[in-house]
This record gives structure tokens, sequence and C-alpha cells, in this order.
């Protein structure tokens, strides 16, 4: 029996290690911040690289918004030690299996890490046998008012409609002898207040929600062993800045400090007060267990492992770098997330300074296309904890979304836009600053965004689909599901009954014009990717009336059609794939799959947009309709490695560095190349190439999990959560 026992628990602890992943190394130092690698938790972020002998960490947090929408940097900090690190057995590490990041020489550590559950940055330096000195510096550049350029204003939410002499207000930094704190407080108006006035809602002002409105961020680095050295300036990259270095008091063998930050929406002394609270909950032991069992746990729920493959190596990295956001209050941003660097390592711009808050289309603004395959992939992953900040976004702006309906044209349902402010109203610039008289005020007059307002439902589908796949109470997120569908029912009959004297075709169904196929097919009538999110989210609904309304799809050409008709093409996706991904009308296994086959394969336009870049979905899709050489192809070039050091840092492509949607829409496509639902039936490795050995755990609906492998050729199902599954899984 105990030599039973032992092989159990040999068993077991193998199993575990399959899963952890591999610990991520560097053996030189950096250039430059474009050379950082990712590290963080809870909703901190940092970039990590090592420079002339300093450590150094950008440090952002998820929802640090100022008064124009910038999602603002905390800042930047510089570890010096007295002995540089031996060259000849340098290591920075990324410890994915632990969460931590750490640069060593083998005599000497600084070890970085974040708290998953408290906002807290713990910074150890230790040294082998020997005493040291360490210094930490705190760089800021935002040490005074700065005026935006016209290329700087692309950070925030005016972009290029921003008035004469935008700034970005400075700091507040006080530096006292145990430690420096450091803050942003937004004023009582902000760009909410003009966007509001802009888009003629001020008689529904008190009852929007404002997230803007004296949000107070920032934090304190503190050590006990640390006391005020002195001040310092000067560049990094573009970037002028001014430092406050700590030194410690007496060498030691082991030099510990923290960063703990706060955010809250009221005044500085609350601020304050709850920064203090956090301060004084750190433990550093438990709190360092806590961290690392997370982690443990998250890299247990779900993996794909194939050695030596750097396609599936980039999408473990990605993958933890989302795991950094786990508990944000705000979505991971599709244009860098948390992990943005020095703008000028990305492109080569004419006018500078551009500084490190610097990422293309803003902060606070969300581009629902993009942001949509950040969190689609969540599912198979079983993260489902990540995906609440981005449902969360959506159920804290819907209600602001209803009253623009209410407002304008007088019916119900959440309007909600694709370029939509983190309050829930179009972003300033892309609604139009220069609108025609009697212009209809709820519409964005922009050629790529109007009369696009489907995006919306696939957020919604996300949350169906999260209860689907494991249950998840999604009491909270119906109401808005509901809304944003109704939108749809009311405003076409509305639109119908301005036209004329009926609200329906002569079928009786909505007559859904003026619409738009993304932002591709403009000024469209009966979109086929707005259809597809209409039926798929109602029939999830069982919203039975709502069906009987809504039209076919059009086939023309033994081909998916964008619609019925369309008057100009603005972009450059193919939206009538859509009912393909992420609709799922079509697909290996699903009636119709010669029809997408040969869109897919044949549309004289869906082969013209055709990449691998950045946000284009075409991996996905070749996936889904099971054209394994086609996958292949793109996979390979979609999980590459991206163009700086550490390789899941893609971009910019359409967007900026590191471009995440880039990473989400490769991660979907790996993932439905290995693992398909039709029904009750779960396909493995529907597009995989049998040349290419791999081992996986992907999560199926109804709380299911997969374990398979791929070796030789060979498929090898290792284990099946419920043991009930097992019989629908069909592997050829």
């Amino acid at each position: 029996m105990k030599k039973y026992l032992i092989f159990c628990f040999f068993i077991v602890s193998v199993l575990r290690l399959w899963a952890q992943p591999e610990t991520y190394e560097w053996r030189t130092p950096s250039k430059n911040s474009s050379e950082s690698m990712p590290c963080g938790g809870g909703d901190v972020g940092m970039n990590v690289w090592c420079e002339d002998g300093d450590v150094l960490f950008y440090l952002s947090r998820s929802g640090c918004f100022d008064e124009n929408n910038t999602l603002l940097k905390l800042g930047r900090f510089r570890i010096h030690l007295s002995k540089p690190f031996n060259p000849q057995s340098f290591r920075q590490q990324l410890v994915l299996s632990d969460g931590y990041c750490q640069v060593t020489d083998g005599q000497q550590w600084v070890l970085i890490w974040a708290d998953v559950e408290k906002p807290v940055i713990h910074v150890e330096v230790s040294k082998e046998k020997e005493k040291t000195d360490v210094e930490v510096t705190y760089e800021s550049w935002r040490t005074r008012d700065h005026e935006l350029t016209q290329r700087e204003r692309f950070q925030c939410s005016y972009k290029f409609s921003a008035p004469k002499g935008l700034m970005t207000l400075r700091d507040s930094i006080i530096a006292k002898e145990d430690g420096i704190t450091f803050l942003h407080h937004n004023g009582a108006v902000t760009i909410f207040d003009a966007t509001v006035s802009q888009q003629k809602m001020d008689a529904v002002k008190d009852r929007l929600t404002n997230p803007l409105k004296h949000l107070t961020f920032g934090g304190r680095l503190h050590g006990d062993q640390f006391t005020l050295k002195g001040h310092t300036e000067g560049r990094y990259a573009s970037t002028p800045y001014e430092g406050w270095t700590y030194r410690s008091k007496r060498p030691l063998q082991r030099h510990a400090f923290t960063i703990t930050l706060a955010t809250c929406q009221g005044t500085i002394d609350q601020w304050q007060a709850l920064l203090t609270h956090t301060e004084r909950s750190i433990q550093t032991k438990r709190d360092q267990k806590v961290t690392r069992d997370w982690w443990h746990q998250f890299w247990q729920r779900s993996y794909v492992e194939a050695p030596g493959s750097d396609l599936v190596r980039n999408y473990t990295l990605f993958r933890y770098m989302l795991g950094c956001n786990s508990r944000g209050q705000w979505p991971t941003k599709f244009n860098g997330g948390l992990f943005t660097f020095d703008p000028e390592y990305v492109e080569k711009a004419d006018e500078y300074r551009l500084s490190p808050d610097y990422r293309n289309w803003g902060g606070g603004v969300h581009t629902a296309q993009n942001q949509r395959l950040v969190y689609w992939p969540m599912l198979k992953n079983g993260d489902y904890d990540l995906l609440l900040p981005q449902l969360d976004f959506y159920l804290s702006i819907y209600q602001n979304a209803e009253e623009r309906s209410r407002l304008y044209w007088g019916h119900e349902g959440a309007c909600l836009t694709e370029q939509i402010e983190n309050y829930g109203l179009p972003c300033y610039p892309e609604y139009g600053t220069k609108r025609p008289d009697g212009f209809d005020p709820g519409l964005e007059r922009n050629a790529w965004l109007e009369y696009e307002w489907d995006t919306c439902l696939e957020f919604c589908m996300m949350a169906l689909e999260a209860h689907r796949y494991c249950g998840m109470d999604i009491t909270k997120y119906v109401p808005m599901i509901k809304s944003c569908l109704r939108f749809f029912d009311e405003h076409y009959q509305y639109l119908a009954n301005q036209r004329g004297a009926k609200r329906l075709d002569g079928n009786g169904k909505l007559v859904l014009y003026p619409g738009s196929g993304g932002e591709t097919y403009k000024m469209a009538y009966n979109s086929t990717s707005t259809i597809a999110a209409l039926r798929t989210v109602a029939a999830a609904m069982s919203d039975s009336i709502l069906l009987s309304r809504l039209p076919d799809i059009t086939i023309r050409n033994g081909m998916i059609a964008p619609a019925l008709h369309y008057e100009r093409v603005q972009n450059t996706e193919s939206m009538q794939l859509y009912p393909v991904f992420p609709w799922r009308m079509y697909g290996v296994g699903r009636p119709g799959l010669d029809i997408a086959r040969n869109t897919y394969q044949n549309d004289s336009l869906a082969l013209e947009f055709r990449s691998h870049v950045g946000w284009k979905q075409d991996a996905i899709w070749a996936a889904c309709l099971g054209l394994t050489d086609e996958a292949e192809r793109l996979i390979t070039k979609k999980l590459g490695n991206g163009p700086h050091r550490f390789p899941a840092f893609w971009g910019p492509g359409f967007d900026w560095t590191p471009d995440h949607n880039w990473g989400g829409s490769g991660m979907i496509a790996l993932q439905e190349m290995l693992l398909q639902e039709v029904g009750d039936t779960i396909l493995l490795f529907p597009a995989w190439p049998r040349q290419w050995d791999v081992r996986f755990k992907l999560h199926a609906s109804g709380n299911t999990t997969v374990e398979a492998e791929l070796r030789g050729g060979q498929v090898k199902i290792i284990n099946v959560t419920p043991i009930a599954r097992r019989k629908d899984i069909v592997t050829e």
C-alpha cells in the first residue's frame, strides 16, 4: 500500500510538473525599455529590464485615467547595486509558474513580484555571503504640467479633436525620509463634461455615471532600511525626468522595499486612508504564498505544451500577460495592456517628446472589435475570473447608453457604440466635431463608425458562454443583454417608422438599414454580421419574438454576402465570415460548411483583406473551417516571435505595442485548431497539423475539461472531466 501511494504521488507530481510552464530567460542585459519583460499580478503590470548595471521597471495599474482619459503609468523605478552583475553568469528570468521576475548572476538577486490580492509590489535585493548597499530611485516625467503635442493627443480620448493647449497635469510627489508618495488627482471637470456637452446630454447629466471626476491614483515607495539620499534629474529615451533616490541605511545581505498602490474616486484624504489601510495589511510571507498558489492554480486550469515550439511558448507568455489583470476594475486594453514602453522604440515619429504614457488610440476609450479578441480565448482557458473586468465594464456603462436612446429617439435599449468611452458615450472625436445642422445627435459622424452598434453583442455572448461553460451566475448581466437586444428591435422599427407607414418589411421582418458590417461595409442593408449576432444572442436568451423578426443572412453565388446591399467599403475586415467566428453558425460539423469554405477561399474581398497582422481573424476562420494547411500557415505568422526581445510583444499592427488583439486572435486560432464543439460533440485536433506534437488541457461547455496529446501523429486522450463527456469526443 505504501509503495502504491508513493507511486500515485509520483504520477500526480509528474502531471502537475507537466502543466507548469517553463521559466523564460535572457542571458544578457538589455539595451533599453523595448527589451523589457512583463511581470505583474492582480491588476498591476511592470516592464522589467536591466540596463547599464541597473534594474529598471515601469509600473502600470488598470484604471489610472487622468482628466483627458489617458491611461497614465505610475512611474519608473531604478535599482542600483553597489556591485554590478557578473556578465558571464547574468540571468534575467520570468518564473511563470510563480509569477515573478528575477535578475541574478548566481551571487546576487533582484526579485520582483506583485501581490495578486492587493495592489502591492515587492522588491527584494539579496546577496550571498556578503553585505551590500542598494539604492532605489523613483523617476517621474510628470513633475510639471505639460502641453500635449499633436501626436501626443492620441494617447487620450480627445485624439485629433483636442482643444488648443490641452495639458497633462502634473502629479503630486511628496518625498520624505522614510519614503516617497506620488499621486494624480483629477479635478471636478474632465473630458466627461466636454463629451456630455458635445453630445447634447446635459439634460440627463446628473443621471450619468462619471468614473473620472475626482479619481485619485498613485502609491508610496517604502522600505524600513531605506532613507532619502537626494534628488536627481535626467533624460531617458526622449523624455526628461526627475528622480528621488533612497539608499539603504547600512550594508545588509537582504534589502526589501514595497510599492503600495491605491485608487479611489474621492478626496486625497480618502485616497491616503485607503493607501494606509493597504500598507497595514501587508504580510509578506503570507502574501507571497497566496500569490504563488494563485499562479500555480492558474497554470493548472489549462495549458498548451509543445517542447521547442515558439508558437506554443508565445501563447503561454501572452496568457501570463493577460493573467496580470485578473482582479482589475477595468479591462486589459487591446493597445498595449499594462506593458507599453517608450514609444520611440515602437515607431519613429517626427516629433518628440512622446512620454512613456503614450499609446496610440487612447487609454480610456475602448474599441470594441479589438477588445473582444483579448477576451474570447479566456473561455477555453478556463480563465473565467479574467473575463469579469470586461463584462463588468459593459455592466457599468450600459445604463448611460440607455439614456442616449431615450433622449435622442424616445425608445428603450442601450445604444453602445464601437469606439466607446469608459462612461458609455461615443468617443469625443469620433462623434464628430463638425456636424451639419439637423444631423441626428444620436449618430457618430464618422465614415468608419457610423451605425456600428452590434459589437456589444459579442460581450453579451461571452457572458452567456461563461454560463454555458462553467455555470457562472450571470444574473446581473441579463438586464444588460436584454437591453442590447431591445435597442436593435426598437431602433430599427423607429427608423422604419420615420421613413414610411410600416415598421417591418412585407415579410414581417426588421429592416436593418442604415447598418454597418463592422468598420468595413458601410450604409449596409441587413448586414450579415449584425444578423448573425442578433440571431445567436437572441437564441441563447430564448427571445422567440425577436428571432421571428430577424431577416435571413444573404447567400449569393454560393458564398456568404457581407449584406443584402452596402454602399461602400471603408476598412479591411471580412465581416462576411463573422457567421463562422464569433457566431459559429458555420464550421466543421455544421450545415453549410461548403458555403463558408467557398466564402473564405473565393470571395474577392476576403482574399484581398487576408493577413495575420493585428486584429485580423483569418487564422481563426481557417481553423474553424478545418482548413489545416491554411491554419498552419497563418498561425505560424500570427504567433511567431514579435519584433522585440520579448517574443509576445507583437505589434504595432494597426494599433500599438504590445498588440493584445494580435495575441488574443492568435490564441483563439490555436485553441480552435486543437478543440472545437458542435452541439454535444467535442472535436479533437480538427485543424492541427498531424506532424506537430502537442499536449493540451482546455475547457468546453458543461464544466468539461479535456486533456489530450498528439504524438507521432497518434491521438491520446489523457483525461476528460466529467468522465461522462468521454463519449462525446471525436478524434477524426
